[in-house]
């Protein structure tokens, strides 16, 4: 493929909080600990503390969480005090959901591979932290392939990585392909976490990647000290309020804002926000559950996993239980962790290094060949519709569509004649003025027509331009938020080793992926 790039803050598609991240603006360097750059990794290994038996712990869920499937990884490196990870989380969107998340997958995979190329004496393992207790079931049940939308439609409720995907059948009826990895995985597991670990590991296991879901007891016990301070004492929402608050007052827009309490209660068909009352006890929202201090802390000790961090404690929480070093996110997570590092040192605990996915823009042999022929950059490309088509027909066109060395003309002789005009009587301003804007308006009518007559004269070019403008932007938007993978890979077989071999994790740009 041939590759083109294009700084980020070129394509309109960004907040000022990420781009300013990506480019070191030294007024964020307070809100997190390294800048994602390959010589930051061995301080990062020196401050990553992790010890046999929480390595012990992982490994066992590991085992238990891979039981079924007969190609699972080597787990036992993960027991190395030399083994580290490299981490991406996502929802469970059905197919894989958009492009983006396949994009998260494969930088993490590729970040693996160049810290064992540059600290070969280390272990770097990727993991995809399957977000199994997210409920927002309208976010993961949809997904776009060939232009077309699909939808799961279901009864079940709570934690998603526990509804059962069998439902999906009625779904595989309606999708004229045959996707056979996807019916494996959804018709022969009795949860949306086993089935979306199968096709996971059928599509990236050879490449190392790990999925692990948290939603696990043994897991939960490792992160239960807390658990039980944030129930006795709600200190992370008042540490992401104040860090919020001094973002804010730096001019940038915040992502997440914190509860009291930034825990769940998680149970069948169920997770909802655990909330502290005026007189000490706590309920779950939207439940009859009440409990005392009491009795929810013993809950805790004899049942970690019904407790469910949010968006808030859930960073840390990872950061628990894996060796971890690195995340690696989008536009909208790596600004949400830098409100968190406050949380990370009240619980004395390393803060990763926040590491921005890869961007890109798969461009099919046909579109390419049509950019390629239009003679468009990548900056063109990123432009609005009616901004990119009203440039490429004026410099396409044969004579200037505008006549401003006319104007400057008819206008010094407009000027003359107001003169005149305030010579012999001054009320005759008001007459010329209006003369002189109706031939303004005439003028301008002229250009529209001019443009419109040339518009169709470069009909061909006009048509293959809007056509590659649609087919990389679906409804306006950029491709890889709104494209899944299948879109391609079932035309080409090679396209995620293609993707693959592109992908530097280090390089903060957007890439324009031509075939």
């Amino acid at each position: 493929m041939d590759c083109q790039y294009l700084p980020l803050a070129s394509t309109g598609q960004f907040s000022s909080l990420f781009l300013d991240y990506i480019n070191k603006k030294d007024i964020l360097f307070p809100f997190y600990q390294r800048y994602p750059e390959l010589s930051a990794f061995k301080e990062q290994i020196n401050d990553k503390a992790f010890d046999e038996s929480k390595r012990q712990v992982l490994v066992d869920a590991l085992e238990r969480q891979y039981a079924q499937i007969s190609n699972k990884p080597d787990f036992s490196v993960l027991l190395q005090p030399n083994t580290f990870t490299v981490t991406t989380g996502h929802q469970l969107n059905i197919f894989t959901g958009p492009l983006y998340i396949v994009y998260k997958l494969i930088t993490t995979i590729r970040l693996a591979q160049q810290l064992k190329k540059a600290y070969p004496d280390y272990n770097f393992v990727p993991v995809y932290w399957m977000a199994t207790e997210d409920h927002d079931f309208a976010e993961i049940n949809h997904f776009s392939l060939f232009g077309k939308n699909y939808s799961w439609a279901t009864e079940q409720r709570g934690a998603v990585g526990r509804m059962n995907p069998q439902e999906l059948k009625t779904l595989f009826n309606q999708i004229p392909e045959k996707l056979s990895l996807f019916e494996e995985a959804y018709l022969k597991h009795n949860t949306l976490a086993d089935a979306a670990r199968h096709y996971i590991n059928e599509l990236f296991g050879s490449q190392g990647l790990i999925s692990l879901d948290a939603d696990d007891a043994a897991l939960k016990r490792v992160f239960a000290p807390v658990m039980r301070d944030e129930l006795q004492h709600q200190r992370s929402g008042e540490l992401v309020a104040k860090q919020t608050e001094l973002l804010e007052k730096l001019g940038y827009k915040t992502v997440i804002s914190p509860r009291d309490i930034n825990l769940f209660y998680l149970d069948d068909q169920l997770r909802e926000r655990i909330e502290r009352k005026e007189d000490g006890t706590y309920r779950v929202l939207h439940t009859k559950l009440r409990f005392t201090e009491q009795e929810l802390l013993q809950l805790l000790d004899e049942h970690p996993e019904q407790f469910s961090p949010n968006v808030v404690l859930r960073p840390l929480y990872q950061e628990t239980i894996l060796p971890n070093l690195a995340y690696i996110g989008g536009p909208s997570e790596v600004p949400y962790w830098l409100q968190l590092k406050p949380v990370f040192d009240y619980f004395q605990t390393a803060f990763p290094i926040l590491m921005p996915r890869n961007f890109a823009m798969y461009v099919p042999s046909v579109s390419a060949k049509r950019i390629r022929k239009l003679g468009l950059t990548p900056e063109e490309l990123f432009k609005d519709t009616l901004v990119l088509k009203r440039e490429y027909v004026e410099n396409h066109a044969r004579h200037t569509l505008k006549f401003d060395n006319e104007n400057k003309v008819v206008n010094k002789a407009l000027d003359n004649i107001l003169h005149k005009a305030q010579m012999v009587d001054p009320t005759l301003e008001k007459a010329v003025l209006a003369e002189t804007k109706r031939f303004a308006n005439a003028i301008t009518r002229l250009e529209k027509k001019m443009r419109r007559a040339e518009e169709h004269n470069q009909e061909v070019g006009v048509r293959q331009l809007l056509a590659v403008k649609d087919e990389l932007f679906p409804n306006g938007g950029l491709q890889e938020r709104s494209e899944n993978f299948l879109t391609f890979h079932l035309n080409d077989r090679e396209f995620l080793n293609k993707i693959r071999s592109v992908f530097d994790p280090f390089d903060y740009r957007m890439q324009l992926c031509l075939e």
